[in-house]
């Protein structure tokens, strides 16, 4: 089934016509800048942009940045606050007139790893992190995701909140080099390591594709991979999931 998967991040919306029984890209990725500020007006209206690139007129699955409890955002990372309390499921299938079913974008990109990537087969914990403007965090256990887990904004032992730390607009912010900022990142994944203890953890988002730059700097012994989808995670596992939703509807 083709469907469209968009993943709307901080600082851009990007998405793709996605074939979700292998998590193949049909159409080139298309991408728009996230509009500033962020509001569900503005947001729902690049949304709509983005359908009608693609002349798009079916299922719609969107990553979204913040937690999100049966269509309505409870947070909002690096967006609006605006959002918390919109019901986004709604407000995006009003905008786009298509149905539209949205999860956490770092969940998104969980759920490609699981089905497509590097978490097939794999039994146990497996913990994914998503490295772009904040940290997104999924976990799965046996293949089943607990959504939400929003553990970027936990805080590590230096006593700073780990993706105002150790993400990447932290990284391109202070201007740190990938050795310098590996460093910060082991601390951060030291005590995710040390608190849920995986079977596997896989790096996702945009810094996935600089993985060979700062992997030496990493000393867990938990097996650490880079994401098979790399940054392209999201689009496929929103559009899974509304395939996955639109399933236990009919």
């Amino acid at each position: 089934m083709l469907i469209l998967g968009v993943d709307i991040g901080g600082s851009g919306i990007k998405g793709a016509i996605v074939d979700t029984t292998n998590g193949s890209l049909v159409t080139e990725r298309y991408r728009i800048e996230t509009p500033q500020p962020a509001t569900p007006t503005s947001v729902a209206f690049v949304l709509t942009e983005m359908v009608n690139h693609f002349n798009w007129t079916g299922l719609v699955g969107c990553g979204f940045p913040a937690a999100i409890q049966h269509g309505v955002s409870r947070t909002a990372s690096n967006i609006s606050p605006i959002f918390i309390g919109t019901n986004i499921n709604q407000l995006f299938s009003q905008a786009t007139q298509c149905p539209c079913y949205c999860l956490n974008d770092a969940d998104a990109a969980g759920l490609a790893e699981m089905y497509f990537g590097e978490g097939v087969g794999q039994d146990g914990v497996v913990l994914l992190i998503t490295i772009g403007t904040g940290l997104g965090t999924v976990l799965f256990t046996d293949g089943t995701l607990l959504p939400n887990t929003e553990l970027g904004h936990l805080y590590l032992k230096n006593g700073k909140k780990a993706e105002h730390y150790a993400s990447d607009l932290v990284r391109q912010t202070k201007g740190l080099g990938w050795k310098r900022w590996g460093k910060r990142f082991n601390t951060y994944l030291t005590q995710m390591d040390a608190l849920f203890w995986p079977d596997l953890i896989v790096i996702g988002g945009g810094t996935s594709k600089h993985f060979d730059k700062f992997k030496a700097q990493l000393t867990v012994e938990t097996p650490v991979k880079p994401a098979a989808f790399l940054n392209q995670a999201g689009i496929v596992g929103a559009a899974l999931y509304a395939k996955l939703n639109a399933d236990r509807i009919d």
